[in-house]
């Protein structure tokens, strides 16, 4: 098998606003698309006509109402040519995985410069419902009679699962959700940019017994690009490195379609099912959690946060709770987590958002910069399979 540590670089990143929940229209999702990738081009210093890859993940999904098409894409963007494209089937669980797919491109000769992009229009189907929305079928028959309309409220069963099991409280619920909101007061990006105190968390209406409005991530709509290359190219462009020191995705039969089929073993089921990828990945990069500087924990529900930290070893199984109340995720604490706001309070651009902070961290320009980052983790899910992580670096 290929090494592909550090083979690879993160040249440029762009991103359109964020828009709240169906506010980006008339924008279409290929005008998104372009913007985000010509911001990418000029970040990076490089000429659009020169992209000649792409590297999606669930990319048929992106529209819901309409989706992003390659040919679309290098037709409005006057790209000749392209010589790779692939795609990681699935939901954000590809996210970092994706980062993947463009490093075995570039490594193999396949591609010069690749692009990983995601837009989201939610403008026929919400996300939060869209459980309620499928065609009835073998799969779905438990779900939709039990009221189970979207992500959140599966999400819901996992979570009072693990309370059950380890003793979790809401109380590190509401640390994960207060934290993030803290983290987005000073970023002009953020759509969520009001205090969030735990007597407003505790009051808060429950959407899905025992997460409330605060524990489910926002509804956006906007488009995030990063271009990778080769290392040795990224050396002579615009920015100092981010390199793809490692990439993983896939996860156990045992998490198979996780919340979306409720079959996962007692262990499996209070967990994000990123075990198997998180200990792939650490022996990818020949790193550990220890060696950890800034997490981006993908955080579409409060409690799928702590079940990740579980898995990629910053605390043991059943340990999140306490951990996480610890302050240990704080920007000031052990372990600063999603300092960006995340998708609890910055934008939910289905994972995109982690990565561009993770390059902003990585080049030391993030708004809310933790001092000697070096090291970056960023995980895709919980989701049906494939789950994904990626750990980024800027010093060989």
């Amino acid at each position: 098998m290929t090494d592909l540590r550090d083979k690879t670089a993160i040249v440029g990143v762009g991103a359109t606003p964020y828009w709240r929940r169906g506010e980006s229209w008339p924008r279409t999702i290929t005008e998104m698309v372009g913007d985000a990738i010509l911001a990418a081009c000029e970040d990076a210093g490089i000429s659009v006509k020169e992209i000649d890859g792409f590297a999606y993940y669930s990319s048929a999904n992106a529209g819901y109402g309409e989706s992003m098409e390659t040919a679309s894409i290098i037709e409005t963007l006057g790209i000749p040519e392209i010589t790779f494209t692939a795609t990681l089937t699935g939901g954000g669980g590809g996210s970092a995985g994706a980062l993947g797919l463009a490093a075995a491109a570039l490594t193999h000769g396949d591609a010069t410069y690749v692009v990983t992009v995601m837009a989201l229009q939610q403008a026929k189907q919400r996300l939060g419902t869209v459980f309620a929305a499928s065609a009835p079928k073998p799969e779905n028959a438990f779900l939709q009679p039990a009221g189970l309309a979207g992500p959140g409220h599966l999400m819901a069963l996992l979570a009072r699962r693990h309370m059950h099991k380890y003793g979790t409280r809401r109380e590190a619920f509401a640390e994960i959700a207060i934290s993030s909101r803290n983290n987005a007061l000073n970023r002009p990006t953020a759509l969520k940019r009001t205090p969030l105190t735990l007597e407003e968390y505790f009051k808060a209406d429950l959407i899905a017994d025992p997460l409330c409005v605060y524990d489910f991530c926002l509804e956006t709509d906007g488009a995030v690009a990063v271009i990778s290359c080769l290392a040795d190219r990224a050396k002579d462009l615009r920015h100092k490195p981010v390199y793809v020191t490692a990439a993983a995705h896939g996860g156990s039969r045992d998490w198979g379609r996780a919340f979306a089929w409720y079959n996962m073993p007692d262990e499996i089921f209070a967990s994000s099912g990123h075990a198997s990828v998180a200990k792939r990945l650490y022996a990818k990069a020949g790193l550990g959690p220890s060696d950890i500087d800034v997490a981006l924990i993908y955080d579409h529900f409060t409690p799928m946060v702590l079940m990740q930290l579980e898995d990629y070893g910053f605390c043991a199984k059943g340990e999140g709770g306490p951990f996480v109340e610890s302050g240990a995720i704080r920007i000031d604490g052990a372990l600063p987590l999603n300092p960006h706001g995340g998708q609890l309070s910055e934008a939910y651009i289905i994972g995109m958002t982690h990565i561009r902070e993770a390059v902003e961290q990585l080049r030391g320009t993030a708004i809310n910069q933790i001092a000697g980052a070096e090291v970056a983790l960023c995980t895709g899910g919980p989701a049906p399979i494939p789950v994904s992580g990626a750990i980024l670096r800027n010093t060989l």
